[in-house]
């Protein structure tokens, strides 16, 4: 059981204000805490290992029997809650946790399951936040040991983002970056592979090879441009190649979100392809 609820009746109550500036996105106001609402993310960060704060139930919702021990609960009148959630139609049940904290080395774990070589996508000025959530359910769906965001980009912690990437963002490091450190992975062996629309100029790099062509078996950062202009001239300058996703129909480019994805699963499909022939080699002994 969690601890004794209290009853919240006022607005200005303390933690009510810590929630309302957590769902507003204000990280000083909020302490740095990031709030989730409704029982599936909450379900998921608790299963990701992540310590909740303080869990906020509406006066309608029975305390459900799976909230963990120890945690600080607090009951909200139902005009309350609806203060300080972000959405119009609130599920009854918010938290505040303490959000993971990653870095550019979390993208090359030291023992990683299966020898899993680095896959890394690049958020590079996004702006929807359900294109960027979308893009960490995927990254983590298809095998990517990290996401990288770029100056410009949404945080991975908006409400929008958040719900998008149904809990994956509790489980996938996600970093921000500069130019020099993404410029730093080539060192690590990594390729920068620019995504951009079938036919692009290809400015100063070799013309743009379509994905199927492409070998992502290797270590590589797959770059996701901004959702109207794509990626700047800074970031494909970076590239060591621009890959395309041959699209017969007739549209100029596809979605951030669904380019991203298909790329990632593309890359999915190689390596786990590369590791079925090589578990069907025959083994020689001397």
């Amino acid at each position: 059981m969690t601890t004794q609820p209290i009853l919240v009746t006022s607005r200005a109550n303390a933690r009510v204000k810590q929630l309302r500036a957590a769902f507003a996105g204000h990280a000083r106001l909020s302490g740095g805490l990031v709030a989730i609402e409704g029982e599936n993310l909450l379900r998921e960060a608790l299963a990701s290992g992540l310590p909740l704060k303080t869990i906020f139930l509406s006066e309608r919702v029975e305390p459900p029997a799976w909230l963990p021990r120890g945690v600080e609960l607090l009951v909200l009148t139902d005009e309350v809650f609806a203060s300080a959630v972000a959405t119009q139609h609130p599920q009854g049940i918010s938290a505040l946790l303490v959000p993971p904290v990653w870095k550019i080395e979390s993208a090359f774990p030291a023992n990683p399951p299966g020898n899993k070589v680095p896959l890394l996508l690049v958020a590079a000025g996004l702006q929807d936040p359900g294109n960027l959530g979308t893009l960490i359910r995927s990254a983590e769906a298809f095998g990517a040991t990290a996401v990288l965001t770029t100056a410009g980009t949404v945080s991975e912690w908006n409400q929008k983002a958040l719900r998008a990437s149904a809990g994956s963002v509790f489980r996938i490091p996600v970093v921000q970056v500069a130019a020099d450190q993404l410029v730093a992975l080539k060192s690590r062996g990594v390729r920068l592979l620019a995504a951009v629309a079938p036919g692009s100029d290809s400015g100063p790099v070799t013309i743009s090879e379509s994905v199927s062509n492409s070998d992502l078996t290797l270590p590589c950062a797959l770059m996701i441009g901004n959702e109207g202009a794509g990626l700047s001239a800074e970031f494909l300058s970076l590239a060591d190649a621009r890959i395309a996703i041959p699209t017969p129909g007739r549209v100029e480019s596809l979605n951030a979100a669904v380019a991203g994805s298909l790329l990632l699963y593309e890359a999915s499909r190689q390596r786990e392809a590369s590791r079925q022939r090589a578990a069907s080699q025959p083994t020689t002994s001397n």
